[in-house]
C-alpha cells in the first residue's frame, strides 16, 4: 500500500492527510478552518487531488475547514448521519465501508459518547478516533458537552476493547506531545479504555465525578459548525486550551490545588448554630428537583458557568463558602476555579447530597 499519513497541523486540534502515492489522491480528516490556508498550501504544492474531507464528529473547540476545503476542491465532505451540520456531501452509517482511492477499504465505526455523531475509521493497520479515545492518560473526549452521553461512550469504547491490538491510534486531539501507538497499549494503559471494563454505572459515576460543564463559548463554536461557517471568526476560541479534556476548560496549574472539606455532619452543625455558611450548588438546574434535593438557601451556579459568573460571589470573597455537587467531584472542581480565583475560606461538602440525604 503506497499511503502516507502526516499529521498536518501544529496546534492541538490534529489534522491528518491521507494521500496516495500513486496517484497523488488525497484525504484529509479533522480539518481546521484557521489553517484551510496552509492546507491548500501543501495539496497544491505536493500536486495532490483533494477527493475527500470527513469530520470525526461536530467539534466543540475549533471551527471546522470541512466545508471551506469541499468549496476550495469541490471535493465531498462526509459525517455521520446523525451530524446536525448543514453542509455534508454524504452521510456515514455504522458499518459502512468507504473505498478510499478505489482500492483502501475503511470502516466507519459510529462511536458516540463525546458527541452523538461520533465515528472512528477503521483502516488495515491505523484507527483515527476523533475524541472517542485519546492517547495514554488523556483518556477520551469529555462527555458533558450538548449531546454527549457517558453511558454512550462506555458502551464505544467497550467496541474498541474487541478491535486489533495493532491498530495505531491517531486521536483529533492530543495536548501534551504524546505519540500515536497501538491499541494494545492503549487499552492496557488509557483510564477511560480501563475504566470501561468495569460497569456502565461505575463509568457514569467516575465521569460525573470528574465532569466540568462546557463553557459558554464552546456552544457558539458547536453552532457555527452546524451552520457550515466559512470564517474563522464565526466565534471565539481562547488560544491552546485543551478544552476538550475532562477539566479541559479550566486553567491548568487549578487542578493541582488541594481543598479542604468538612463531613455533612460538621454541616449540620454548622446550620443549627444560626450562622449558616453560603452553600454554593454547582450541580445543573434539573438536578436541583431531582431525587435527591437541594439544600435551603443555596446560591445556583453550575461547574461549567463558574468562572465566567464570580462577580456573583464577589460579596463573599472572604466569607465561607461550602462547594456542594451530588458526590463532591464537581464540588471540589469549583472549590479549585474559586481558590483559584482568590476566595480566601472554601471549602467541600464531603460526599454531596448523596451523603446530605443518608444523613438526614
Amino acid at each position: 500500500m503506497n499511503i502516507t499519513v502526516r499529521q498536518v497541523n501544529p496546534g492541538p486540534c490534529k489534522t491528518y492527510l491521507i494521500t496516495n502515492d500513486v496517484n497523488r489522491e488525497a484525504v484529509i480528516i479533522d480539518p481546521v478552518l484557521d489553517r484551510v490556508d496552509a492546507f491548500k498550501d501543501i495539496i497544491l504544492g505536493d500536486n495532490l487531488e483533494l477527493r475527500l474531507t470527513i469530520d470525526t464528529h461536530t467539534h466543540a473547540d475549533h471551527i471546522s475547514g470541512g466545508a471551506a476545503l469541499k468549496d476550495l476542491f469541490s471535493c465531498d465532505y462526509a459525517m455521520h448521519t446523525s451530524s446536525p451540520v448543514k453542509c455534508a456531501s454524504f452521510h456515514l452509517d455504522d458499518g459502512t465501508v468507504i473505498q478510499l482511492f478505489n482500492r483502501i477499504p475503511v470502516t466507519v465505526l459510529h462511536t458516540p459518547g463525546h458527541t452523538r455523531d461520533s465515528v472512528c475509521l477503521v483502516f488495515a493497520d491505523w484507527i483515527f478516533t476523533g475524541d472517542t479515545l485519546f492517547l495514554d492518560d488523556g483518556g477520551a473526549g469529555r462527555d458533558d458537552l450538548p449531546g454527549g452521553d457517558a453511558a454512550s461512550h462506555w458502551k464505544s469504547l467497550r467496541t474498541l476493547h474487541t478491535l486489533s491490538d495493532h491498530l495505531v491510534v491517531h486521536p483529533a486531539h492530543d495536548y501534551r506531545s504524546r505519540i500515536p501507538s497501538a491499541l494494545g497499549k492503549q487499552k492496557a494503559t488509557n483510564p477511560h479504555l480501563l475504566k470501561a471494563l468495569d460497569p456502565v454505572e461505575s463509568f457514569v459515576q467516575y465521569l460525573d465525578d470528574l465532569r466540568l460543564g462546557p463553557a459558554d463559548w464552546m456552544k457558539d463554536v458547536l453552532n457555527a459548525n452546524y451552520a457550515c461557517a466559512r470564517d474563522p471568526k464565526a466565534a471565539w476560541i481562547p488560544a491552546d486550551l485543551p478544552a476538550c479534556e475532562i477539566k479541559g476548560t479550566m486553567n491548568a496549574s487549578t487542578n493541582e490545588i488541594s481543598v479542604p472539606s468538612l463531613s455533612v455532619s460538621e454541616l449540620r452543625e454548622h446550620l443549627d448554630k444560626g450562622h449558616p455558611p453560603l452553600l454554593l450548588d454547582v450541580r445543573e438546574r434539573e438536578e436541583l428537583t431531582g431525587p435527591l434535593g437541594h439544600l435551603e438557601g443555596i446560591v445556583h451556579i453550575p461547574v461549567g458557568s463558574l468562572t465566567t459568573r464570580l462577580d456573583e460571589l464577589e460579596p463573599y470573597r472572604e466569607k465561607e463558602i461550602i462547594s456542594v455537587c451530588r458526590s463532591g467531584g464537581r464540588a471540589a472542581t469549583a472549590a479549585q476555579i474559586l481558590i483559584a480565583a482568590g476566595f480566601k475560606n472554601v471549602i467541600v461538602l464531603e460526599g454531596g447530597m448523596i451523603a446530605w440525604n443518608a444523613l438526614m
